[in-house]
């Protein structure tokens, strides 16, 4: 007898806080039988899969021994070819810089069925945890979410140059190690060095970092701090924001909550 064809979830994680995966991610997770799962995934949110479901680690970060999305779209196809229900548990949202169109594309010309639960974006999520809004209005009213990592051996897909004066805020996804470039091209381009700026590491969760400083400054300030990677970048009025925003924020919250912004 054939077995049937499993279906695959690409479930967002969220960005860091394993409390910040949605009810439907969660629900779905609870009833996996296989989860592959990525480098930004807290491992403590794989306690919600079944017991006996088995757990294959996948995740990619820069600079580390790691699977190829080849390898990552073939395991996704036998796991699911073998009749298994499969989460494929990604940080932050699976359509915004995390390869789900990719493995959409390799699961359905395979004929597995799929499934995409998003997620919630840290571009939208660490800022705001910060108390820095990515759009407000007076200050801000339009924002790009951009990668600052294009690929091994790809072409940047991103026009620093036009994006310099094109949006209000400008959040970038893997840009630490490229940061100096990147705020070289954007105030070559007439964005003004003193514009208010912020590096994010581990946005969220519980070894979360920050520095804020102006653009010109920002990669020095943040080397000095010695954040690491995973880091997000926000540039932009916005984040003057946050002196005002975080002493508002924190009158009602709890003292662990407070040291998180």
């Amino acid at each position: 007898m054939a077995v049937k064809t499993g279906t695959v979830y690409l479930v967002g994680a969220g960005p860091g806080d394993p409390e910040l995966i949605t009810l439907k991610g969660a629900a779905i997770l609870k009833k996996a039988q296989v989860v592959v799962y990525d480098a930004l995934v807290q491992e403590s949110l794989l306690s919600l899969a079944p017991k006996e479901a088995k757990l294959l680690y996948m995740g990619k970060r820069a600079g580390r021994m790691c699977p190829s999305q080849g390898e990552i779209n073939r395991t996704l196809i036998e796991q699911a070819q073998a009749g298994n229900t499969v989460v494929r548990l990604k940080g932050g949202d699976p359509f915004v810089f995390g390869r789900g169109g990719e493995e959409v594309i390799a699961l359905g010309h395979a004929g597995v069925p799929c499934e995409v639960v998003p997620g919630v974006t840290s571009g939208v999520a660490v800022p705001g945890s910060l108390g820095i809004p990515v759009t407000h209005r007076g200050v801000s009213g339009s924002v790009a979410f951009v990668t600052g990592h294009p690929g091994s051996g790809l072409e940047d897909p991103v026009d620093w140059e036009k994006l310099a004066g094109a949006v209000g805020t400008i959040v970038i996804y893997m840009g630490l190690t490229r940061l100096p470039e990147i705020a070289e091209r954007l105030v070559s381009a007439g964005r003004p060095g003193s514009t208010p700026a912020a590096v994010i590491s581990h946005g969220t969760s519980h070894g979360q970092r920050q520095v804020i400083a102006p653009l010109s400054e920002l990669f020095s300030a943040a080397c000095a701090a010695g954040l690491e990677t995973p880091a997000l970048i926000v540039i932009g009025e916005v984040v003057g924001l946050r002196k005002e925003f975080k002493t508002l924020l924190s009158a009602y919250m709890p003292a662990e909550e407070k040291a998180k912004i």
